[in-house]
């Protein structure tokens, strides 16, 4: 399987490239040539398989140059480091599936892919004896995934940046309290939004980025949206087997548009009808609510909501998209994405039929978060955090009857414990990996957002080959 550029300025890669390389060099991002297809028979045989045996069969048909032993005994590490047997449960609430994707070390969905691409960045560095620099911006969860997913390996260091006191206390102790000497915390002066420009601008410097062999751990990071595509087909099948139901629907919270849109990658791989519908679902922030609705993808101003990982405008994976919605044309890509840089807008509504074909989409206020999360607890004795409780309320209000509808749940609740308070009256229980947290000792920079600051320190404090 090859690998090309949304912008097209690259010859194609193979897989382990393009997971070394993260962001493509011409600046846009990477994509498999064609998307594989499974049939209806193949996908009924992976029915009563492990989560990590069919992890293999999706992630085999997109990866050709690692051998079948090697990459089933990365996904096979990768998801033995989660406490639930099934790495990823479905629960009921009423007629609601809730798919927790909290069972990973940070507590957050972003495990299901970090754990994977963190032993795959371990065993192609042993292989090449090169070494590597990751640098990221976080919104919350990705950073401490992130970490946890590389720390104390060798050859790596990481170095993380995320808003300062923009992120939930516990999201931030779980970054910063880990004190593994590859390990660096910054927190930024700014919104994630900041951060990821800095990010985008520095790996943009090819020259620089070369030099410091800089890569990817966040959503541009192909692998992860990769590792994230399992968990839509495992739902199906798991639906399939014990509702004898063959279509379902997801309703997928979401800032950056790299967990919708790992949903959209396996709506068209799997047979018609297996994914009925997609629910875009976001905060305060919507631009990508309004790009659905539409076909206005523009920037505003940045909330502080009571989902941090959502409060952001400029979502990292909306090229991926992109590059379909415009008929797979990279200079079409390439022109939108200056537009977008230089404006802070695309008019997209001469694509709105395409768009609404492949999402329905909501904003959901503060007030229907906490609404939501006390509605779901005194139902069910289920707690929500408040990126789910996104997604639920937005599959309340959009689900089609008769269709079986999956709602993402994305954290832990007790990583979002003063909302979930305001919500219910109580505190979320601590489970015990984050007992005694916020009372660790920390280890972080505070610095401007300012990206000659930020080359400054990567120079400083760099691992060179």
């Amino acid at each position: 399987m090859q690998y090309l550029s949304t912008r097209g300025g690259i010859q194609p890669v193979p897989f382990t490239k393009a997971v070394m390389m993260g962001l493509a060099e011409d600046g846009g991002l990477l994509l498999p040539r064609t998307i594989p297809r499974i049939d209806s028979q193949t996908l009924a045989s992976w029915k009563g398989l492990s989560y990590a045996e069919l992890a293999f069969e999706v992630m085999s048909r997109f990866i050709d140059d690692i051998p079948v032993s090697d990459l089933k005994n990365l996904i096979n590490r990768s998801y033995a480091a989660f406490d639930a047997e099934d790495v990823v449960p479905l629960v009921h609430c009423g007629n609601l599936h809730i798919l927790e994707l909290f069972h990973g070390p940070t507590l957050a969905f972003k495990d299901v892919a970090l754990q994977f691409l963190g032993n795959l960045f371990e065993y192609l560095l042993a292989k090449s004896g090169e070494v590597l620099n990751i640098l990221g911006a976080t919104s919350g969860d990705t950073g401490s995934a992130a970490i946890y997913g590389v720390r104390g390996k060798d050859r790596i260091r990481i170095f993380i940046l995320h808003p300062h006191k923009r992120v939930s206390p516990v999201q931030e102790k779980q970054m910063t309290s880990i004190m593994d000497d590859n390990v660096f915390n910054i927190a930024i002066h700014g919104s994630f939004d900041d951060g990821q420009a800095i990010v985008k601008q520095i790996f943009s410097d090819i020259e620089f980025k070369t030099a410091l062999s800089l890569g990817a751990i966040n959503s541009i990071n192909w692998a992860r949206v990769l590792a994230q595509v399992v968990y839509y087909v495992h739902s199906c099948l798991h639906v399939s087997c014990h509702e004898n139901d063959g279509t379902l629907a997801f309703s997928v919270p979401t800032g950056n548009f790299g967990d919708i849109f790992a949903g959209y990658i396996a709506k068209r791989m799997l047979p018609e009808g297996c994914i009925r519908q997609l629910v875009l679902a976001t905060n305060a922030n919507d631009i990508l609510s309004r790009f659905v609705n539409k076909g206005d993808y523009s920037l505003g101003q940045v909330v502080q909501t009571s989902s941090p990982s959502m409060d952001i405008q400029a979502a990292s994976n909306f090229e991926r998209y992109l590059f379909y919605l415009v008929d797979q044309e990279p200079q079409r890509v390439a022109k939108l994405m200056a537009e977008f840089a230089a404006t802070g807008r695309i008019d997209l509504s001469s694509h709105l039929d395409q768009i609404r074909r492949d999402f329905t989409a909501t904003a959901v206020s503060e007030e229907e978060v906490l609404a939501t999360i006390a509605k779901i607890y005194n139902e069910y004795d289920y707690i929500l955090d408040p990126h789910t409780a996104v997604g639920v309320k937005a599959a309340l209000d959009l689900q089609k009857p008769g269709i079986p509808m999956v709602c993402l749940a994305t954290a832990h609740p007790a990583k979002f414990g003063a909302a979930v308070e305001r919500a219910i009256g109580r505190p979320p229980t601590f489970p015990e990996s984050l007992t005694g947290i916020l009372e660790r000792e920390s280890r972080c920079e505070i610095m401007d957002a300012d990206a000659d600051k930020i080359r400054d320190y990567l120079r400083k404090n760099a691992l060179y080959r």
